[in-house]
């Protein structure tokens, strides 16, 4: 069963290391936590393949968010006990209620708490499993070491990580490809770095993880996959592109007409002859012992 959420403060943002809501750069709508949900059911089995927990394990997902991964976790291991994290209020009340509809007797702890600052003992947990988080961060090398802290010796890290560099598509369209562009650069004034995924292993590595596997997750669709089509390119990505239209134009990085024209272009990917091709970057490492502060200093 599910545990009242355990409040912690966490809006201070002294060091920009913290995740705030600002720094979530598609926003915490109804409409963003419904394409999180699209999102993580359409690539559930494309995500989660190979990700299952023994009986009795304790597992952090940390920056759980509104719980769209959080559900597919346990259901593919419903007898693991789960702690889920994450910096804001609202989406972990989101989270519990859609674990709470969707897999009733899950065992789901629930903290309101900030990545660096986990309130854990070193060596709490068996498996640390971490979803479209390190994207959003300004040092996810520190966010890794602070993970290991609470991953006991011989526990197991799983990451996923998209990188929009890897998205191409027909019909091609430079307005898209700058529309996509104006996106990444926003993530990255925020902090984040939506390239990631082809990072993950000398990030991994460089926390001082061992036994580091990246493996491709990669997605096509055309019209010959509809499901993919319309829960993948038109309400997972080109959803995500269109959320950051506000503030792409409020930080002057195009115009309006420019805008309108990459999104509606993105659009046509998802219509008639139209593909769309994505990758994300899964990694599983292993925690060869105690994190020290040496570790994950190298990379960035």
């Amino acid at each position: 069963m599910t545990t009242p959420i355990d409040a912690m403060e966490t809006n201070r943002d002294p060091s920009g290391d913290r995740v705030t809501d600002i720094d979530y750069v598609h926003g915490y709508s109804d409409r963003e936590t419904r394409r999180l949900g699209d999102q993580a059911d359409t690539l559930a089995e494309l995500l989660h393949s190979g990700t299952a927990y023994p009986p009795g394990s304790e597992v952090l997902e940390v920056g759980c968010g509104v719980g769209a991964q959080t559900t597919h976790l346990v259901t593919a291991s419903p007898g693991a006990r789960f702690t889920a994290v994450d910096v804001s209020a609202d989406s972990l009340a989101r989270a519990r209620a859609r674990v709470t509809a969707h897999a009733p007797g899950a065992h789901v702890s629930w903290h309101q708490a900030d990545l660096f600052e986990l309130p854990f003992p070193d060596a709490s947990f068996d498996h640390v499993f971490v979803c479209f988080v390190l994207e959003h961060l300004a040092a996810p090398d520190r966010a890794l070491t602070a993970l290991r802290r609470v991953l006991r010796p011989g526990g197991t890290l799983t990451v996923i990580e998209g990188d929009h560099g890897s998205a191409f598509f027909h019909p091609d369209s430079a307005h898209a490809r700058a529309a996509i562009d104006c996106q990444a650069r926003l993530q990255s004034a925020a902090g984040g770095n939506a390239l990631i995924g082809r990072s993950l292993h000398p990030l991994v590595t460089g926390a001082g993880f061992e036994e580091v596997e990246v493996r491709p997750r990669t997605v096509y669709a055309d019209r010959s996959r509809p499901a993919l089509v319309d829960g993948f390119t038109r309400d997972t990505f080109i959803a995500a592109i269109e959320s950051a239209g506000r503030d792409v134009l409020a930080a002057g990085m195009t115009t309006r007409p420019a805008w309108d024209r990459g999104v509606l272009d993105l659009r046509r990917t998802a219509t008639g002859d139209g593909t769309f091709h994505y990758t994300f970057f899964k990694a599983v490492a292993v925690n060869p012992g105690p994190a020290t502060e040496a570790d994950g200093s190298g990379t960035g």
